[in-house]
């Protein structure tokens, strides 16, 4: 049965946002899948927020998972009838000959952080890529007038940003890895991009309209020696910087933003908007305003 749920925020005047294609009888598990982050990560409370926003029911918890446990952890999530999970790091590439199927775009990514139950099996789709477009259009960047990019990592969130550069047709783009196979790897996949050692980033004058962080690494004492690159980086022309990580103080990216005097922009926004995308994906139909989705990250800022 497909109802019209209207949902009423508050965010200076009244507004009504209209959600359509969701059953609210339709009570739907579940998960997010990482290793040991899995229990500190947000998605899986600020899913939740977005469900209760929109009047839907289910319910979405953490799972730890070993890596030599992720093909039995896609069996145990069948037995279960877990209608669908995200896939956090390190998993989102690893996955994928655990699936039945992919999407188009996963494909293109060669990354999955998204998985939905097709009968018995999963398919897999990468909503970070729409996420990451849908905030920095909500953040006020202008992709049309972009005309450089560095990517800083190799994995799946890296991943998505090339995909969506290239498809902006970005023409500069550079992506970064610690070991230039893995860079070179990203740029073949994909098609776009200039792979490159991230060591060779310090000292040299760099034009980047926008730098996107795309490791794990946020804060200074998780990795020094990036930590003490990233402080040696000569940008030009640096319009905003994004890090796909959040909660991370004191944070080496928004201070590389703030040496700039540019906007930054940390991974909830993402995470929030990739998230709309995939609960589209688990109730088909599903519409949720931006409006929406910014007062569920607001309550995680």
């Amino acid at each position: 049965m497909i109802i019209k749920l209207i949902v009423q925020l508050r965010k200076g005047n009244h507004h009504l946002y209209t959600v359509t294609g969701a059953s609210k009888h339709s009570f739907k598990v579940f998960g997010f899948l990482s290793d040991e982050r899995a229990f500190a990560s947000k998605a899986p409370a600020l899913y939740r927020v977005l469900m209760e926003l929109v009047g839907i029911s289910g319910t979405y918890t953490a799972f730890m998972v070993e890596p030599e446990d992720l093909e039995a952890a896609v069996q145990g999530l069948r037995a279960l009838h877990i209608a669908g999970a995200n896939i956090g790091v390190p998993y989102q590439e690893q996955i994928i000959p655990h699936l039945f199927a992919l999407s188009e775009g996963a494909k293109i990514i060669g990354a999955v952080n998204t998985i939905v139950r097709h009968g018995r099996y999963y398919k897999g789709f990468n909503t970070n890529a729409l996420g990451f477009m849908d905030a920095l259009g909500a953040a006020g960047f202008k992709t049309a007038a972009c005309k450089s990019a560095l990517v800083v990592g190799t994995g799946g969130a890296a991943r998505a940003a090339v995909f969506v550069f290239n498809w902006l047709g970005i023409p500069s783009m550079v992506v970064t890895g610690r070991q230039l196979k893995h860079a070179q790897k990203v740029v073949t996949h994909i098609g776009g991009g200039q792979p490159d050692l991230l060591a060779s980033l310090a000292g040299q004058p760099i034009t980047a309209n926008i730098v996107i962080n795309a490791t794990t690494v946020s804060h200074a004492d998780e990795a020094p020696d990036l930590a003490t690159l990233i402080k040696q980086i000569d940008l030009r022309d640096c319009q905003m910087v994004v890090d796909f990580n959040y909660d991370r103080q004191p944070n080496i990216w928004r201070e590389l933003a703030d040496r700039q005097g540019v906007k930054f922009m940390d991974g909830l926004p993402i995470l929030g908007h990739q998230a709309t995308h995939a609960l589209a994906l688990f109730w088909p139909g599903l519409k949720i305003s931006p409006a929406t989705v910014a007062a569920a990250v607001k309550k995680f800022t």
